[in-house]
């Protein structure tokens, strides 16, 4: 991206002043789209501003702008903001450019995942967080890169960096939705052929979503799959995408021991590990890790 102050050098045009994670992310992802762009942040869009071979995105009150009344609004009653109406018309185009193959899955995850939210918060609908400690947004991370207050910094030098990170952010975001597309497949087929209530991996791929949300899933209380610190993991399913107590958790008597503690109070040679929060165990070996199932779901038949 090219930050230009001539007008007539410019192709690409949204607002000056304070920036937000909506049109920062609406360069970023113009940018990545259609390479190298030249922008120019303005305070207003005059007439002769308003040229075909010009976008304007953000201001201006036309197709990418979204303050005016009658603005585009989702279907659950929340406004597109200029990322959300430009990735409604560039956005399949842009993932075919990426040589993405399920392009209408991962179009819509990324939409719900990230940029409605954006949508939402530029639009004024915020989020409720329930927390007794400070959780930093993507907005409020955004927000960060305006001028600090007794600096230096200008905003050209900002914007340039928010946009840079955005870009990251976005491609990141990408190939994670490709990734839990792929794993979705897998998941679902695993789940219509399992018997067991537990979902056995040969390797780690996303699979707590899919069985939250899918009926197949219903039955699942743990998953067991190979480690990348080595041995094997064992983690409770949560009751729901909306509920996060565990269907079964970890005895108490496990919670926070280790190695030889643990075996000690589990009867299980070769455990390592079992969180605090007794929604995780750790086992060096698979066939101790089959001895937790096992042990899991004697106790949940004795209750």
């Amino acid at each position: 991206m090219k930050l230009v102050t001539n007008i007539e050098e410019a192709k690409y045009i949204t607002h000056s002043g304070t920036m937000h994670t909506d049109e920062v992310f609406a360069t970023a992802f113009l940018d990545l789209y259609k390479k190298n762009i030249s922008v120019i942040r303005v305070k207003e869009v005059t007439e002769d501003m308003k040229k075909e071979e010009v976008l304007i995105y953000d201001i201006g009150r036309g197709k990418y702008d979204h303050h005016q009344v009658d603005a585009k609004t989702r279907e659950n009653g929340i406004k597109y903001s200029a990322f959300g109406l430009l990735f409604q018309d560039f956005g399949k185009d842009f993932l075919k450019q990426q040589n993405i193959e399920e392009v209408e899955e991962v179009y819509n995850m990324i939409d719900k995942e990230l940029i409605e939210g954006i949508d939402a918060v530029d639009n004024g609908v915020f989020p409720e967080i329930n927390a007794t400690f400070k959780i930093k947004t993507l907005d409020d991370i955004i927000k960060t890169y305006n001028p600090s207050f007794g600096s230096n910094q200008t905003e050209e030098e900002q914007f340039i960096k928010a946009v840079d990170l955005a870009k990251n952010i976005f491609l990141e975001l990408i190939w994670n939705m490709v990734g839990k597309v792929k794993a979705k497949k897998i998941i679902l087929e695993k789940l219509k052929t399992t018997t067991k209530d537990y979902l056995e991996l040969e390797e780690y791929i996303p699979y707590e979503e899919t069985v939250l949300k899918s009926e197949e899933g219903n039955h699942i209380m743990f998953a067991l799959y190979p480690s990348n610190r080595g041995g094997w993991g064992i983690k409770t399913i949560k009751k729901s995408p909306e509920d996060k107590t565990d269907r079964i958790s970890f005895p108490e008597s496990w919670a926070g021991l280790e190695k030889e503690e643990l075996e000690k109070a589990s009867g299980i040679k070769g455990m390592e590990f079992c969180h605090s929060g007794r929604f995780l165990v750790t086992c060096k070996t698979k066939e101790a890790a089959y001895q937790v199932l096992k042990k899991m779901f004697s106790n949940k038949t004795s209750e």
